[in-house]
This record gives C-alpha cells, structure tokens and sequence, in this order.
C-alpha cells in the first residue's frame, strides 16, 4: 500500500486509518524513522506486550475474573495439550 501524506504545521502527518488500525496504532505509540538516503522509511515500534497486558486487563474485568482464577483455568487448558 503507498499513500500520500500532507505535512501540517510543526511537521505533523496524519496516518490513514487503516493504517492505524491494521498495525494497531494509537495516539503516543512510538514510530521509528529511518532516514534512507533518498527518502524516509516510517515504522511502528508497536510495544506488543504492554498492549496485550491492558487487553487482558479489560477482558478479565469485563467477565469478572480475578488473576488466581484465570491462571488456573491457564492450568486447565495446558493440561489438554500436555502429552502424558
């Protein structure tokens, strides 16, 4: 996918939102710029486990489980995949 992008004041750019959705970017998250000579590579530095972490904090609040239960239905579930 190439996109074109227009520079705002004091050097802002606007990611399209399918961008910010496929990569799961969101307002603060850090990108990477890599100056390429004859152009500009821009990267999301996507810090997974933070994201993941608040994920399964609100999933755990929504369905009213606590840390002890979900780690032993954890267990559970691993023993199913677990040869004997």
């Amino acid at each position: 996918m190439s996109t074109i992008l227009q520079m705002r004041k004091r050097g802002t750019l606007t990611l399209p939102k399918k961008i910010r959705e496929k990569y799961t970017l969101e307002e603060g998250d850090p990108l990477t710029l890599i100056d390429i000579g004859e152009g500009i590579l821009i990267s999301p530095k996507v810090t997974t486990l933070p994201k993941l972490v608040s994920k399964l904090e609100e999933l755990m609040e929504k369905k009213g489980v606590g840390l002890e239960e979900l780690i032993q239905g954890i267990a559970k579930e691993r023993e199913k995949f677990t040869p004997r």
